[in-house]
């Protein structure tokens, strides 16, 4: 079984940065993705960040400039680094992984809740 665990939220104040971090059970190259979600009160689940096996990156419009996403390999970790957070950054954040074989399967962990004071 494959676990995500998450950690490095909570309360800063606007303008503040937070480094994320999510460990999973096994090697990050059994994904073919894996990347942050971010979902706020009474507000859909959206894709914040991703980065391919190949390190390819990409990050949401209203985060880019703003947010890094990363990876340390041989400590199955990724890493979302938030500078200048806002307001509308708070929520839980949630990290994903993604295999493509032999089917499509996506992994999740808790949550972190980030709260960005104003």
């Amino acid at each position: 079984q494959v676990q995500l665990v998450e950690s490095g939220g909570g309360l800063v104040q606007a303008g503040g940065s937070l480094r994320l971090s999510c460990t999973a059970s096994r090697s990050v190259f059994s994904f073919n993705v894996m990347g942050w979600y971010r979902q706020a009160p009474e507000k859909q689940r959206e894709l914040v960040a991703t980065i391919t096996n190949a390190g390819i990156r990409a990050v949401v419009d209203s985060a880019k400039g703003r947010f890094t996403i990363s990876r340390d390999n041989a400590k199955n970790t990724v890493y979302l680094q938030m500078y200048s957070l806002k307001a509308e950054d708070t929520a839980v954040y949630y990290c994903n992984a993604r295999r493509n074989l032999p089917a499509i399967m996506d992994y999740w962990g808790n949550g972190t809740l980030v709260t960005v004071s104003s």
